[in-house]
């Protein structure tokens, strides 16, 4: 199911949710003698081109990604995706609570466009009431256009400092994870062939069925159909470590 991708970990945790009773040493064990092995991440490439006379938001996360629900913490950032047919740029928005990608958009420029159109694919479908949104200093965030933006909407902005990938460390995790598993296996030929690649790898894989350690090795869809139709007795709140 995992084309690949997963390691021991989240093999056992499939394996449990299918009544497969075996333990996680074992797992392990098996697949190094198969030689199976789960993808590795590479390093980020920046993206982040700073406006010098921007006024950046305050740090109001100081690398603190914890949510007790929904819609009360985003990530944004842009990473590049290259084609055959030259480079493409992909802007995303993640809910800290789950995991989920609630927002993205994918386009040639990285301008800030870009980021208006994934933020607002977040706000149709989620309508937050109260929602931090976190970022880098990127042009594209501190311009006018975007704060103007979520003034409207009442979203408050919040932005870590330069060039440093742990105030931004859950959504840096989702880009590696993107890498890992589908842009360094795979070539691209055409853009048009990316963006389904794209779409198939987040609305097919990473929000519905992708597991994850932060959320209890459950998928961002699974962990939000759990907590918000069948909330459990102990809060909700979950450490969200990047991974």
């Amino acid at each position: 199911m995992s084309t690949g991708t997963y390691g021991s970990p989240m093999i056992h945790a499939e394996l449990a949710d299918l009544g497969v009773h075996v333990g996680r040493k074992r797992v392990a064990r098996l697949m190094k003698a198969a030689g199976l092995q789960g993808a590795s991440r590479r390093k980020k490439m920046w993206t982040t081109r700073r406006d010098p006379e921007s006024r950046p938001a305050p740090d109001l996360v100081e690398r603190n990604f914890t949510a007790a629900g929904p819609n009360q913490l985003w990530v944004a950032d842009i990473t590049y995706i290259s084609t055959w047919a030259g480079v493409l740029y992909l802007a995303v928005v993640v809910d800290v609570w789950s995991r989920r990608v609630v927002g993205w958009a994918m386009a040639t420029h990285h301008r800030t466009e870009l980021v208006m159109q994934a933020f607002d694919m977040a706000i149709q479908q989620r309508r937050p009431a109260d929602v931090v949104h976190h970022s880098d200093q990127g042009c594209q965030y501190t311009s006018i256009a975007f704060g103007k933006r979520c003034q409207e909407l009442g979203v408050r902005l919040s932005m870590g400092s330069v060039g440093d990938c742990y105030d931004n460390a859950l959504c840096e995790s989702f880009f590696a994870t993107l890498e890992c598993e589908l842009l360094d296996r795979f070539t691209f030929r055409t853009q048009r062939q990316t963006r389904l690649a794209v779409f198939r790898w987040i609305e097919g894989w990473y929000n519905p069925l992708r597991r994850h350690s932060g959320i209890g090795r459950m998928s961002p869809v699974n962990f939000e159909r759990r907590h918000l139709f069948n909330p459990p007795n102990e809060s909700a709140n979950m450490s969200t470590k990047p991974g």
